[in-house]
């Protein structure tokens, strides 16, 4: 994917998310994001979406999450919060849009530039996110299998590679299968930091979860459940999953 398939995907995201919220409510509970409620849900999205605007603009300098509220002039009320979203979503749609390929600004996760980092962080956020948002309504849609697959690919590449979580005492290899779009993935844990490369293991692995690229996109995200898929092998990190790579949501 490039910037502009990362800008369209936050923007289809964002719409998809308000839409949603505003069916379900503020007050509705959303399953996948225990405690919360949607009210919750559009004030850490519109928050993030603030806070990373300011990067794509060209900050340089770190700047707290819990700050990002302090961006937008009044928290808003129940009433004005899918408008207080979608015009913070649009604006950082905007700005990706309109940002240098040769940005410089501050980043936390490995890229192939800083532009590409907001663009693809901003992309999965948005669209996990609108996938609570549809689950507090029950109706969750589809994940576009290119997409769904880049998001595999950023949480193992980037979020798995630097969970200080993710250990198991002895070394586990586990192979995950794109079946639909014949992406492999190989994370190698064991007690030391884990490893994660493209394609198929060198020899057999210990677990292999196989499935389409949107049911694992869900699963591995914590959306959806995990036993539903194809496991071959020790189902041992399948049951762990949630507690080896849980990326938080507060």
């Amino acid at each position: 994917m490039d910037i502009t398939a990362w800008a369209n995907a936050i923007e289809e995201a964002g719409n998809r998310l308000a839409e949603a919220a505003q069916t379900a409510g503020p007050l509705a509970e959303v399953p996948t994001c225990p405690g919360w409620r949607v009210r919750e849900l559009l004030l850490h999205t519109g928050g993030v979406h603030r806070w990373a605007t300011e990067f794509v603009r060209g900050r340089t300098v770190p700047l707290e999450l819990a700050e990002a509220h302090d961006i937008a002039d009044d928290v808003p009320t129940d009433s004005e919060l899918p408008e207080w979203f979608r015009v913070g979503c649009a604006t950082l749609v905007a700005s990706v849009r309109s940002a240098p390929h040769d940005l410089r600004c501050w980043t936390f996760l490995r890229a192939t530039s800083p532009l590409a980092h907001w663009a693809r962080r901003q992309a999965h956020e948005t669209t996990v996110h609108r996938v609570d948002a549809e689950s507090a309504g029950d109706k969750v849609g589809p994940v576009e299998p290119a997409l769904a697959t880049d998001g595999i690919d950023e949480l193992l590449g980037c979020f798995a590679v630097r969970s200080r979580r993710m250990r198991l005492e002895a070394p586990h290899t586990l192979h995950v299968s794109a079946a639909d779009t014949g992406s492999d993935w190989t994370v190698l844990i064991s007690d030391e930091r884990p490893v994660v490369r493209r394609g198929m293991p060198d020899g057999t692995a210990d677990t292999t979860l196989r499935g389409t690229a949107q049911e694992l996109y869900l699963a591995l995200w914590n959306r959806a459940p995990l036993r539903p898929l194809h496991v071959a092998g020790d189902a041992t990190v399948v049951e762990a999953w949630p507690r080896l790579l849980h990326v938080r949501w507060n």
